[in-house]
């Protein structure tokens, strides 16, 4: 059994955790929430949810779950920092869980890389400040970013609401034929249950914050060969 420890802001789209649990064999995701301050797709919110004290909080309830790796399972609520600023979060939650660690925004880039994508466009459901913020993240990881669309939802409490159906129409319309995969960044929005439906919407892999989220936590503990066909391109079995 690999434990993939995970820190979430708040309570909107959780449950596509235990989703994801339940495809992937000896696999367990134990959550802890963090305080998540003021529900808002804002600059200086978002800084506040990503603070130090806010995450360090949860940690000894996952060591003690027995986790392997700890993952930030907020993507905006990391790259808000920017490249070096996010490094240094996960370099202070590592110290606080005494495990290796890391945020869903790099499990974006190691995830892009994974999939063999050069030039992606990106699905979000935040504003386009902030959209363009997590842009400039991808770019500063060597990614190149070849069209986005931000649909400018301010609470994660709204982005939970959203149907499957909503969320594959989003998809499609933020593709963009250059792009060899889309990012969809969100951990608020539920896309377990409809990633075949993604992929096969656009014909390329889709990756999305929650899906991302787990597969860097079983990166960082070294758990390479979970797989699953329910969870797109990123989870395939590896010939």
């Amino acid at each position: 059994m690999t434990t993939v420890g995970l820190l979430y802001p708040g309570h909107s789209g959780e449950d596509d955790y235990p989703r994801i649990e339940a495809l992937l064999t000896g696999v367990n995701v134990p959550l802890v929430h963090t305080d998540i301050g003021e529900d808002a797709h804002r600059l200086d919110a978002l800084l506040e949810m990503g603070a130090p004290g806010r995450l360090s909080a949860g940690v000894e309830e996952l060591r003690l779950s027995g986790a392997e790796s700890v993952v930030w399972a907020c993507t905006s609520g990391s790259f808000v920092y920017g490249w070096e600023g996010a490094h240094e979060q996960i370099r202070a939650l590592a110290l606080a869980a005494g495990l290796p660690a890391s945020s869903t925004s790099f499990g974006f880039v190691h995830a892009v890389r994974e999939v063999g994508a050069g030039r992606v466009a990106v699905a979000a459901t935040y504003p386009e400040d902030v959209t363009e913020l997590f842009a400039r993240f991808l770019k500063d990881a060597g990614v190149e970013v070849v069209a986005s669309r931000a649909a400018g939802v301010i609470t994660a409490a709204e982005v939970a609401t959203w149907a499957p159906e909503r969320v594959v129409e989003f998809v499609r319309a933020a593709d963009h034929p250059a792009a060899e995969a889309v990012l969809v960044p969100d951990t608020a929005l539920h896309t377990v249950g409809c990633l075949p439906e993604l992929e096969a919407a656009v014909g390329k892999p889709v990756l999305t914050a929650n899906q991302v989220t787990v597969w860097e936590g079983l990166r960082l503990a070294e758990r390479r060969g979970a797989w699953s066909t329910e969870l797109g391109a990123l989870f395939a079995r590896k010939e």
